[in-house]
């Protein structure tokens, strides 16, 4: 097996070509599967994403994510370099962001940016292939209906996941699955936007400039209320981007009844990546519609 110099060196020779010396790398980001390293060199300073995960394209769809969303956005979002495999390493290697203070019209920025993002939009639900969110498959099959590409390839396949890997008991997953006839009808007619997919604060970072930079997309065309509600979750955005938003794309009454509905998607996601310690709040979201 390679030592760490010898595949930064593979990643930038892969990536920028024999003319690119690598000259320092400093962690700055590490998890279960990926390190976050600043890599320096003669070509300049970089992000590089290490993924120790046996899927081998789950860079590769981060790599297309962040490309489709930098075509519907003018919001920031970090050029690709490079994306390939080394040894046992997937890697993205891309612009690094230096970071800075938010400017005064940061949120608001955010706001209309993610409308905008969202107004780009097609005739069906799902993707043209399937990706990741963080470590987990997601399905992306066309589907002509939000209720049922949102049951059957969001709910479903984790909702299943989480009691083959005993994090649930099989009567609370009949409890779960007993809520699907009472969605009918709550979910507003829209035509499929195209959503960041995991837009949660920290998937949010600060440009140098003090605009938003997205970063981690989980992309596919859903509805967007799935975003919207994702970044309710665990707080971090402030009521001026919500503000922003609606300015551009107002959403349709009744959002905050539906909106645990959405986040149970994210919530069985870190269900099965983190434990049971996020399945309260799945049962409280189960139990309002029992």
């Amino acid at each position: 097996m390679l030592d760490l110099n010898g595949i930064y060196e593979q990643v930038l020779f892969q990536s920028l070509g024999p003319m690119a010396e690598f000259k320092s790398a400093t962690l700055i980001a590490a998890g279960n599967h990926n390190q976050g390293i600043r890599l320096s060199s003669s070509e300049g300073v970089f992000f590089l994403k290490l993924n120790f995960d046996h899927e081998k394209d789950i860079l590769v769809r981060e790599a297309q994510g962040l490309d489709l969303l930098r075509k519907s956005t003018f919001l920031k979002v970090p050029e690709v370099y490079g994306f390939g495999r080394v040894e046992d390493y997937n890697y993205l290697l891309t612009e690094f962001i230096p970071g800075g203070r938010k400017a005064p019209n940061y949120w608001e920025n955010l706001g209309i940016g993610l409308a905008h993002l969202h107004l780009t939009q097609q005739d069906y639900f799902g993707l043209h292939q399937d990706n990741f969110i963080a470590s987990l498959y997601q399905k992306n099959l066309h589907t002509e209906n939000w209720l049922d590409f949102f049951i059957e390839q969001r709910l479903e396949p984790l909702l299943g996941k989480a009691y083959f890997d005993r994090l649930i008991p099989l009567d609370f997953l009949k409890k779960f699955q007993e809520i699907y006839p009472k969605l009918q009808g709550i979910f507003p007619e829209e035509s499929p936007s195209l959503v960041h997919g995991d837009l949660w604060s920290g998937n949010v970072i600060i440009h140098e400039d003090g605009q938003p930079c997205l970063i981690d997309p989980a992309i596919y065309f859903g509805h967007r209320e799935m975003d919207l509600a994702f970044s309710r979750l665990f707080g971090g955005f402030d009521s001026q981007f919500y503000e922003a938003y609606e300015s551009v794309f107002p959403l349709e009454p009744g959002f905050e009844n539906r909106m645990g509905i959405y986040n149970l998607y994210p919530l069985l996601v870190h269900l099965n990546l983190f434990g049971t310690a996020y399945l309260p709040g799945i049962e409280k979201i189960v139990n309002r519609f029992q």
